[in-house]
């Protein structure tokens, strides 16, 4: 793609977050989740125009000083060029606390129980309609303000812009190239006829306005070709990953998201990594067990825990030999279901630590907070990463333990996480709902041989080495341009 063509993000989170001092000035943060860490990435390859909502009140009289339009702004030594959209509050907690989460996080990780929830009611339609819409055409306009007339590549991301490519498509039929990347897993077709007909056909209908639609892995690709056929009866190439709909083709793609290797090492070595190593050190047991969490239902937390609790009772020659240390950022305390979560987590770590515990040792250490420092001088020194999560998009904390991990430490790795598709040879992959195999497979990681263990480590480090983000903006940014200059899709490589 020509350096010359103008490159845009559009994110609901973007990379800056404001905030209003007692001086009465303005100060920016980088902006927190995954998703930031991961086109960050993308914005030290390429100059971009990253469009994303005014979350804050600090937010838009950043947005406002500027007069709505972009504006550069230095973090951390990085120079972003943003775009910051107010939308209506009202439109905003419609898009956000009812239609994006829960309603399509839930249908896109399998979290619904389906014999209670969800009741559809007119409350979600109305907020998909006056909420979600709304705020995905408030991004769109912003992004065809700030491009003109002139050709342009727009790269969307995630789950709450599902509608903004047709509302961009509309107004520049021509001219404008759409992108459409997906951070989070994509379900398979019964998982959508959660939704009315009419909302669901709206929603596809919007991201099939993109050229180009891509996922972390090839399972989620192939679950959306096939929504496209058995929800739509639409013409789908599975082999070529073409959905053809109307006169236009979408190319539908996996690219797998790596870590920077790089950096990630030098973040091992800051002065406060070694100062949480020091203290951690001192009250290590003979093995440590870690895990590195938002406090998601999606994660699977709950089941971690059993299983651990089943293997400390099946095992009782590792009672006060282990400890679990768990990391977890409280998630979404606004959702009713997430609050109700984080009280299950605690009382279940209660329940545990009287079941086992003695005077002088506590079988799970749990850290509700968010410290990267920790969690990297943690990962250094685990024996066994347990990512149990029921469905993840990637989850790149399977990524970042073994890069660092001075131990050939073992992990235990969902068969439902996009980094299985990787990692999956050199991990003990185990089944989320298993909670028996999952105990099973924290005895074999804690007794295995030391050479088994090597394998293992080395494979996973030379998986995780192997690509970094730059590789990953660069396969979908030559799909862009391949598409671009009217080349046939090549078959995917299943």
């Amino acid at each position: 793609m020509s350096p010359d063509t103008p490159l845009v993000l559009v994110s609901n989170r973007g990379p800056a977050t404001f905030e209003r001092e007692e001086d009465g000035s303005l100060s920016v943060t980088r902006g927190g989740g995954g998703l930031v860490s991961a086109l960050t990435g993308l914005v030290d390859h390429r100059d971009a125009l990253w469009v994303a909502s005014a979350m804050s009140e600090a937010d838009v009289d950043a947005s406002n000083e500027h007069g709505g339009r972009s504006f550069e702004v230095d973090i951390d030594g990085v120079s972003y060029r943003v775009r910051l959209v107010e939308s209506e509050e009202r439109a905003y907690d419609g898009f956000y606390n009812v239609v994006a989460n829960p309603l399509l996080w839930f249908i896109q990780h399998y979290l619904w129980d389906l014999s209670n929830a969800p009741d559809i009611r007119r409350e979600e339609v109305e907020a998909y309609e006056e909420g979600y819409c709304p705020v995905n055409k408030d991004l769109a306009d912003a992004v065809l303000e700030e491009i003109g007339s002139e050709e342009a590549v727009v790269m969307l991301h995630d789950y709450h812009l599902y509608t903004a490519p047709r509302d961009i498509r509309r107004a520049r039929p021509e001219g404008v190239f759409l992108h459409h990347f997906i951070h989070i897993p994509w379900t398979q077709p019964d998982a959508w006829r959660v939704l009315p007909r009419d909302l669901r056909e709206d929603l596809y209908e919007g991201i099939l306005s993109n050229d180009i639609i891509g996922f972390h892995t090839r399972a989620y690709r192939r679950n959306f070709l096939l929504c496209c056929r058995e929800l739509f009866d639409l013409d789908v190439d599975e082999e070529t990953g073409v959905v053809r709909i109307d006169d236009r083709e979408v190319w539908v793609r996996h690219y797998p998201l790596p870590i920077s290797a790089s950096s990630f090492e030098r973040s091992a070595n800051r002065p406060g990594v070694r100062e949480h190593e020091e203290a951690l050190l001192k009250r290590k047991r003979e093995h440590l067990i870690l895990r590195v969490d938002r406090a998601d239902l999606s994660k699977n937390v709950l089941r971690g825990f059993t299983a651990f609790d089943m293997f400390l009772e099946q095992h009782p020659e590792f009672r006060e030999k282990v400890t679990f240390v768990a990391q977890m950022m409280p998630s979404r305390q606004d959702v009713p279901e997430y609050v109700e979560y984080l009280e299950k987590i605690e009382a279940l770590v209660a329940v545990v630590n009287h079941r086992h515990g003695t005077t002088d040792w506590m079988p799970i250490d749990l850290r509700l907070e968010e410290n990267l420092e920790q969690a990297i001088a943690y990962y250094k020194h685990y024996d066994l990463l347990m990512v149990n999560a029921m469905f993840d998009g990637m989850n790149l904390v399977a990524k970042e333990g073994p890069l660092v991990n001075e131990h050939d430490g073992v992990s235990l790795l969902s068969e439902n996480t996009g980094a299985h598709e990787e990692l999956g040879e050199f991990a003990l992959s185990v089944n989320p709902f298993d909670v028996q195999e999952q105990a099973d497979a924290i005895f074999r990681a804690l007794t295995m041989s030391a050479e088994e263990r090597a394998w293992r480590a080395r494979g996973l480090e030379k998986i995780v080495t192997a690509r970094n983000p730059g590789d990953w903006v660069d396969d979908q940014l030559s799909d862009i341009e391949r598409k671009r200059s009217g080349a046939e899709a090549a078959s995917v490589v299943q």
